[in-house]
């Protein structure tokens, strides 16, 4: 293995295109999916408190906010493309990125990303009744990658009008919803609301909120691809986690104000519930439009930030050079196809199901492994140039450990079969690693 750098496998520079709007639409769009539009109905159920709901989505942010901080300090001081990848080979050991490196492409973007692109596909069939989902998810894959594969400026351009306009059309809906709700239904079962909080099953919602608010980390993948990386990839991480942290809230709370609990209470598509109730049948179809706009978008952004942890492997490890070729106007091309091949394999046989069930179990011990490397460096390289710190250090690392490991433990109790699963696809990881470094030591 070589040392990690800045060049292609051809020796040509990926260059430093990205801006700060489209670092931050990155992390708005990685973070704005499926998750908001199908979690609090499940909360609701289990939670039996609008309040204690409104809350797992507050508190999920607040760890959001703290992860994005921390990841901001690191992405500062390591400015590279590959997320955890290559902040977990340089903090702790190169098997332990290289883990971090298969959760990301198993884990990370293609479940999700698969998962994505088919419920566009049922929303687009919403609005167009007769649409096969599957045609219309993989056509969606196929179609986003291209840009993203040939030229990252216009990845960029694609990437930032498509969540400009969902953006300014879910704050309409917001608008909306406040003006037509109904508030004193946020307040029902309020009795419940300590009890629910303390509980096992707040930290199992919290687990479902970590899913719909991943993707707080989406600049950091491109971090060599931005330009003055130590300044804009911490503004975008804060600003564009903030923006969506406040964005579900008031979603949050037209959803609840919609309908009676109810009629939420397990129901995935709590969107459309919502849009019927405050604009009858012709909102909710105009509502599943916006979703597969919104879907669209992070299949977008998922295809621009997963194909960099692939390529800054392909760079590591000799065996996997060809993810590192990029065409001549800067675009990961090979990366991409491998993303957007394996979505569209998880599409066609949906086997993607499987895996969404330990999405949020498994980001959550990378997510941890990595904001515990601020406490790591600090104390084990003091002296290492950080442009920009983590705000309230420690307590903002810290308070994000003891949140995760709280979730971490409650899931493995209560799904264990699927929590060990996203364990040993980081155990994989270590095996695969260990039989790269014997095929280089032989080839050497």
């Amino acid at each position: 293995m070589r040392e990690a750098g800045e060049t292609t496998s051809t020796g040509a520079e990926p260059g430093r295109r990205l801006t700060f709007p489209a670092a931050v639409v990155l992390v708005v769009s990685s973070m704005v999916g499926t998750g908001i539009f199908t979690t609090t109905g499940l909360l609701v159920r289990d939670l039996g408190s609008p309040v204690a709901v409104l809350a797992a989505w507050l508190l999920g942010g607040v760890l959001a906010l703290c992860g994005a901080l921390s990841y901001g300090e690191l992405a500062a001081a390591l400015p590279r493309n590959g997320g955890e990848y290559q902040l977990l080979s340089r903090i702790y050991h190169p098997a332990v990125g290289f883990a971090a490196g298969l959760v990301s492409l198993v884990v990370g973007f293609s479940a999700p990303l698969a998962a994505s692109a088919l419920a566009f596909g049922h929303y687009l069939s919403a609005v167009f009744p007769g649409t096969p989902p599957a045609a219309a998810g993989m056509a969606l894959v196929a179609v986003a990658a291209v840009p993203h594969a040939v030229n990252v400026r216009l990845g960029g351009r694609v990437l930032v009008s498509v969540t400009a306009l969902e953006v300014a059309l879910l704050a309409v809906f917001v608008a909306a919803g406040a003006a037509r709700g109904e508030p004193a239904r946020l307040l029902a079962g309020g009795g419940r609301t300590a009890a629910a909080a303390l509980g096992p099953a707040f930290a199992m919602a919290l687990v479902y909120v970590s899913f719909a608010y991943s993707g707080w980390n989406g600049a950091v993948y491109l971090a060599g691809e931005v330009r003055d990386p130590s300044r804009t990839v911490p503004r975008a991480l804060l600003a564009g986690t903030g923006g969506v942290v406040a964005l579900y809230l008031a979603l949050n709370v037209v959803f609840l104000a919609a309908a009676p609990a109810g009629e939420l209470a397990g129901v995935v598509e709590v969107g459309h519930v919502a849009a019927v109730r405050l604009l009858g049948r012709d909102g909710g179809r105009a509502l599943s439009a916006l979703v597969a706009l919104v879907l669209a978008s992070s299949v977008s952004a998922m295809l621009m930030a997963g194909p960099r942890v692939y390529e800054r492997m392909g760079l590591d490890y000799p065996p996997l050079a060809i993810l590192a070729r990029r065409t001549r106007h800067g675009g990961p091309a090979v990366a991409v196809a491998l993303q957007a091949a394996l979505a569209l394999a998880m599409i066609a046989t949906s086997s993607f199901a499987a895996l969404l069930t330990y999405v949020g179990f498994t980001l959550s011990l990378v997510a941890g492994l990595t904001v515990a490397g601020v406490l790591v460096l600090r104390r084990r390289e003091p002296g290492l140039a950080r442009p920009v710190r983590t705000w309230g250090y420690p307590v903002t690392p810290l308070l994000f450990l003891v949140l995760s490991a709280w979730m971490v433990a409650v899931a493995l109790v209560a799904n264990p079969v699927s929590s060990w699963a996203g364990v040993a696809t980081g155990a994989a990881g270590l095996l695969l690693h260990a039989a790269l470094g014997r095929r280089a030591r032989r080839a050497a």
